[in-house]
């Protein structure tokens, strides 16, 4: 039996470059705003850093208030951190109802944004909980798993010193497995089980429930997609960073020149030269989103039809795209019906 993961990489190429040429300004705008929710290659999440310890110099005693942070100060941080995590949610919605309008659109070949919305949003709550439900699993995970290595770099429990570094090394394994599974699991969700509940019905356990039996029967086949899936991520990512960047440096010099205007203007009217250096900013900050979801458009259309191409191969009673697939494999190499 062939791998279908590798047999489709030609097939789901030729899918999407029928459904993105020639192309139509109003499809592909509307996919950037779906591709911009759904996140996938390009939507890089920030690294923080924390730092332990230090030289006992300048710290502030234990039990003692911070000086200079006032209850004032507290209330607007636990406002700002209430704010981004309502937002932070409110983004997770929208991006798991987007996953069914985006996979709907390549079923179709069109793009309705309200009308997919109104059909399938009640499974993207599901798909939501399922997500918020893994998330705080893996959260909860960490924090345990870490909670005593914390405690021994505070210093609680009198643990000998040598007990963090066995710790970790026992850790990291354990963190590797745990982000692989829950990334499996997210991951095969959205390629695979969300085309399920669009064509059974029901949640997202549901889906998992009649997809768990092909995963088992054709493990070989979901194996060799996680890898090539995994690599061509990382490919469509540095090339969707790459042109963003490009996009960046030429955007740089329009909006150099209104920046510039807005530091003279500083010299002028102060409120002017203000109000001038925001929305430049806030213009540019956009418009360098807007470019990038745009460049998301072909990278993420292509993956989902790989993983909808795979899925089909492997279940012909799962497949959401079996016209797209019966055109490309009855065309020969011109493109002309053979």
């Amino acid at each position: 039996m062939p791998l279908y993961a590798l047999e489709d990489l030609d097939d789901a190429l030729d899918v999407t470059r029928g459904f993105l040429t020639p192309v139509d300004r109003s499809v592909w705008v509307k996919l950037a705003v779906v591709a911009f929710f759904i996140g996938g290659p390009g939507a890089n999440a920030n690294s923080v850093q924390y730092t332990v310890g230090g030289d006992g110099n300048g710290g502030v005693p234990p039990g003692e208030p911070i000086p200079g942070l006032g209850a004032d100060l507290w209330l607007v941080v636990a406002a700002a951190v209430a704010v981004a995590l309502v937002v932070a949610l409110a983004f997770a919605v929208v991006g798991s109802v987007m996953e069914f309008v985006f996979v709907e659109s390549l079923r179709t070949e069109t793009v309705t944004v309200r009308r997919y919305w109104s059909r399938y949003w009640r499974q993207g709550l599901r798909l939501f909980g399922f997500r918020l439900v893994v998330g705080l699993f893996v959260l909860g995970s960490v924090l345990l798993l870490s909670a005593p290595l914390l405690l021994s770099l505070f210093g609680v429990g009198g643990l000998d010193g040598a007990f963090p570094v066995v710790l970790l090394v026992v850790l990291v394994p354990l963190f590797v497995v745990l982000a692989l599974v829950a990334g499996l699991v997210n991951g095969f969700t959205t390629v695979f089980v969300v085309p399920v509940m669009m064509l059974r019905g029901g949640g997202v356990l549901a889906g998992w429930r009649r997809l768990w039996p092909t995963v088992v029967a054709h493990w070989t086949q979901y194996l060799a997609y996680a890898v090539v899936s995994f690599l061509l991520s990382i490919l469509g990512g540095v090339l969707v960073g790459v042109v963003t960047v490009v996009a960046a440096v030429v955007l740089l010099i329009p909006f150099g020149l209104l920046f510039a205007l807005g530091i003279g203007a500083l010299a002028v009217a102060e409120p002017v030269g203000i109000g001038v250096l925001v929305v430049v900013g806030v213009a540019f900050g956009v418009t360098l989103l807007a470019v990038a979801a745009l460049v998301q458009v072909p990278v993420q259309t292509y993956l989902r039809y790989y993983a909808l191409m795979v899925l089909g191969d492997v279940d012909a009673d799962l497949d959401l795209v079996a016209e797209q697939r019966a055109a490309v494999r009855s065309a020969g190499p011109s493109g002309e019906s053979v």
